[in-house]
């Protein structure tokens, strides 16, 4: 069976460097207890992708709920039942850190290998991590730039300082006095959008500096600078839930506006060599193989069958699990034709419609960059189910309605996907998390105590 990646070579990176930490997690005492069980006689063999905001938390407050549900996953020593990873379109930190964090909140240990932020298969990105890139994002957004492999990163601040003339909005931040001279930087070889800035109008006008001067934004703008430089951006989503009684703005209205500025500046549509994160296919291959890893230390000796999805968001944790459910059962039919081609690597298994629908984008896949290249066998299918605890409440039933969201044209997906009700639409609704998780225990036969 195949497993997508942007290139074989960062593919293979990725999981020698996951076999090294699923190593050091077999011999480290720390972590070592981690996992100890087998799927009980008869039951199928299952792993729990779980989102993090609108699922077990709302800002900083925990989802009562949240708590429980991992007390059911866990026996009495502290030790996981089944594979569980947490998928989730923040990405303002580092891995390490939201470990630690949700392990104090849920009070089960949760390791890094557990953990699948917005940026973390950029580590499959390769052919970019020599390049000089423009970070955006908040937080310790260089040193997680530097973590995924990037050897040469310039921060928006940087760019700022180098050229003082370019962020003018705020009066107060403008040059007093006398007008220095530009400090100036080699030129930038692509741009990295990791989430949304503090400052939207300092990073939305220094990109499309950038992006309009070939990487020299002390160059004069040229129409003659299309196609720009690549521009890879993690977190699509446009609402997520905090505290607040209604969704908050997502990274994903960030690039609503600089797609927006940068049309309406050049006439020409913005372009991602790589949108990654929920609901890119390649994100959830990236979540597969540690769950696939965290199986072998539960001593499973058969593949993951069937992933199941946690999510409170329809556009990206519904359609991001309908999207890699649409890539699992294209992958199983052209199964048997890859190997008899190739010997079981190589060729395209989407290359056909599945149920008729139209077969993946590159965008949908992660990025124009994906490839197709020799793994392990693949879950036989991921299903999706949405909580009533963050985006999406029960008293929203438009959300339910592929009619309603056809006529209305209500599609708060990335503009690069294609626009298919169908796949928000979840397989499963259920209360909270901790109805999920005792729904799936129900429907893989496994006894829940």
């Amino acid at each position: 069976m195949q497993r997508m990646k942007p290139l074989r070579t960062g593919w293979q990176l990725l999981k020698s460097s996951c076999q090294g930490a699923a190593q050091q997690v077999n011999t480290s005492p720390s972590t070592s207890r981690y996992y100890s069980h087998l799927p009980p006689q008869g039951c199928g063999s299952f792993g729990l992708l779980f989102d993090i905001d609108g699922v077990l938390v709302r800002g900083r407050t925990l989802i009562p709920a949240a708590k429980q549900s991992f007390r059911n996953l866990v026996d009495s020593h502290g030790k996981y039942k089944v594979p569980v990873v947490f998928v989730t379109n923040a990405g303002n930190c580092m891995r390490q850190t939201k470990a630690e964090h949700l392990s104090d909140l849920l009070e089960v240990e949760v390791s890094p290998d557990q953990v699948v932020l917005s940026h973390s298969p950029l580590r499959m990105f390769t052919q970019f991590h020599n390049m000089r890139v423009l970070v955006s994002g908040q937080g310790p957004i260089e040193e997680v730039a530097h973590n995924l492999g990037f050897q040469d990163v310039v921060t928006i601040d940087m760019l700022r300082e180098a050229y003082s003339l370019l962020d003018v909005v705020d009066h107060s931040r403008r040059p007093k006095d006398n007008i220095p001279s530009s400090k100036g930087l080699p030129p930038i070889d692509a741009v990295i959008l990791f989430g949304e800035p503090i400052r939207w109008e300092t990073n939305l006008q220094l990109i499309v500096d950038v992006l309009q001067t070939n990487g020299n934004p002390d160059d004069a703008w040229s129409s003659m600078r299309y196609p720009h430089i690549p521009v890879l951006a993690c977190n699509m989503d446009l609402l997520w839930m905090a505290e607040a009684k209604n969704p908050r703005f997502g990274h994903g209205m960030f690039l609503v506006c600089l797609e927006s500025l940068y049309k309406k500046v050049t006439g020409y549509d913005l372009k991602y060599e790589a949108l990654i994160g929920k609901p890119s296919v390649v994100t959830y291959n990236y979540a597969e193989l540690l769950i696939s890893q965290q199986a072998e230390r539960l001593g499973w000796t058969t593949p993951v069958k069937r992933l199941y999805a946690i999510g409170d968001n329809p556009m990206s944790d519904v359609y991001g699990a309908n999207l890699y459910n649409h890539y699992l059962q294209a992958s199983q039919r052209t199964k048997a034709q890859v190997q008899a081609q190739s010997g079981g690597g190589g060729g395209d298994p989407l290359a056909e419609t599945v149920d008729g629908a139209p077969k993946m984008t590159s965008t949908e896949l992660g990025g124009s960059s994906a490839k197709f290249g020799a793994g392990e066998d693949l879950p036989e299918g991921c299903s999706s189910i949405l909580v009533c605890t963050g985006v999406y409440s029960g008293d929203q039933q438009e959300l339910h309605s592929e009619h309603t969201v056809t006529e209305q044209r209500i599609f708060h997906g990335h503009r690069d996907f294609r626009f298919d009700p169908s796949l928000t639409q979840p397989s499963f609704v259920v209360e909270d998390v901790m109805d999920a998780v005792e729904m799936v225990f129900q429907q893989e036969g496994w006894p829940l105590e």
